[in-house]
């Protein structure tokens, strides 16, 4: 069977499964054309359905592109940039992980009225919502947090969340068919429990909570969008929207979502979830829920076969069908087993610089044996021990300081590596992260073995 009618059935599988009215699925892969697919009556590739949650990861970016223009910080109080009654000491970078221990909701009941409330209302009610843990105790999940946060990065672009994530994020990226007011919406359903009819659930606007969950889109615009949180550097080479190694941070996990089962972890506003049964592979994306629709959204980080940029949508307007949120994971996994990345071929590079070949080969340090390579222009080290599908150490050198490295990923990232040279020039001694390394195995007195 080839790769696409798998795709297909799978698809197929989870509307009827699922009793889903409708769903659309996207998988973007950099190395083959978009493929999208469409199950359902009243839904074609065109069709816009809400994201839900999957709207908290633009805000976050929009919040990381705040903090790299040097407009706050994460570690800065809410307050220092956003007028509020209480809770001004909640932490920007605490809230976009949901540690800030804020209530899940704004104050009342808005998922039994059904009415959101405005900015002003949002903000004058605010000493009403309850901390309801103490900050960075636990992963506590938050709508009222991220959309405080939404108009935070208004209040500092000077205008509105909305005009923040049209200038700064659709328009550069392209993604048109990704809006708060929808221009092709398809409905949303409950589907009773104990027989076939399907209820059509309100398409309310969510005011003041936009920023967490208000967004609709198309599968194909947010599969892109889900390739751009995995593999920036494909989908955003120039850093138009953000830099690659800040959207690599947002990976890093802040929080995990349970406390005995680490499955699941949070980022900076994205969701990192391991693969089981795959060797150091990560799905980076959200989930997303709002009546009558659920929707993920998840790219694929790591991993042999893995293609560039390759992610996955799938929304569905059922409210009630969680096939459609695990779809992206099992379509990314059928990805890589039945049609992967092709194999590039090895091609010779330029050789080490003569001032830095002396210090490749094996070195020993702190009881173990490492090896130090050069590829692809830089300095590379690992373990000899470690598992080989393990990204080495890279290094980059220090302006000015011919002999002195920095460590830019993979082990001690962030150390200094410094080279010694005997009277010849020759690397005879390093200290990576302050540990000293030697050719021949030493004990930390010196003793040689």
């Amino acid at each position: 069977m080839k790769a696409v009618q798998r795709y297909q059935r799978m698809v197929q599988k989870v509307q009827a499964d699922g009793r889903v009215p409708g769903i659309s699925v996207a998988v973007h892969r950099a190395d083959r054309p978009l493929w999208t697919y469409q199950v359902g009556e009243g839904v074609d590739a065109g069709s816009q359905l809400r994201m839900g949650s999957i709207t908290k990861t633009f805000t976050a970016v929009l919040v990381m592109q705040c903090r790299d223009d040097g407009l706050l910080e994460l570690g800065d109080p809410i307050a220092r940039h956003l007028p509020v009654k209480a809770h001004g000491e909640l932490t920007v970078g605490r809230m976009l992980s949901h540690l800030s221990g804020l209530q899940r909701e704004p104050y009342g009941d808005m998922w039994d009225t059904m009415q959101a409330p405005d900015v002003e209302t949002l903000l004058a009610q605010l000493d009403r919502a309850e901390q309801v843990l103490p900050p960075g105790r636990r992963f506590h999940y938050s709508n009222l947090a991220i959309a405080l946060l939404g108009h935070l990065v208004g209040r500092l672009r000077g205008g509105t969340w909305e005009e923040a994530l049209r200038e700064r994020i659709l328009e550069p990226l392209g993604l048109h068919d990704v809006a708060v007011t929808p221009r092709r919406p398809i409905p949303g359903y409950q589907v009773d429990a104990w027989s076939d009819y399907a209820h059509p659930e309100p398409l309310d606007d969510f005011g003041a909570i936009g920023p967490a969950a208000q967004l609709w889109s198309t599968a194909a615009d947010l599969a892109r969008w889900a390739a751009f949180l995995a593999d920036p550097r494909e989908m955003d080479p120039n850093g138009t929207v953000l830099s690659a190694a800040t959207v690599e941070e947002m990976r890093v996990p802040q929080a995990v979502t349970e406390d005995v089962l680490w499955a699941r972890a949070f980022g900076l506003g994205l969701i990192v979830q391991p693969q089981p049964g795959a060797e150091r592979v990560v799905h980076v994306g959200h989930d997303g829920a709002m009546p009558g629709f659920l929707a993920a959204a998840y790219g694929r980080v790591g991993g042999s076969g893995t293609p560039k940029g390759l992610a996955v949508a799938s929304l569905g307007s059922s409210g009630t069908a969680g096939e459609v949120t695990e779809l992206p994971h099992e379509l990314l996994a059928a990805v890589v087993e039945h049609d992967p990345a092709d194999i590039e071929p090895w091609v010779p590079g330029p050789a080490a610089p003569p001032e830095y070949r002396s210090a490749l080969g094996r070195w020993w340090g702190e009881g173990f044996e490492y090896t130090f390579s050069w590829h692809d222009g830089t300095l590379h080290a690992r373990a000899v021990e470690a598992v080989a599908k393990r990204p080495p150490a890279v290094f980059a050198p220090v302006d000015g300081e011919p002999d002195v490295f920095r460590t830019v990923s993979g082990r001690e990232a962030g150390e200094l590596l410094r080279l010694t040279r005997d009277a010849d020039g020759r690397v005879v001694r390093m200290h990576w992260a302050t540990y000293r390394f030697t050719r021949g195995q030493e004990a930390f007195d010196g003793h040689r073995f």
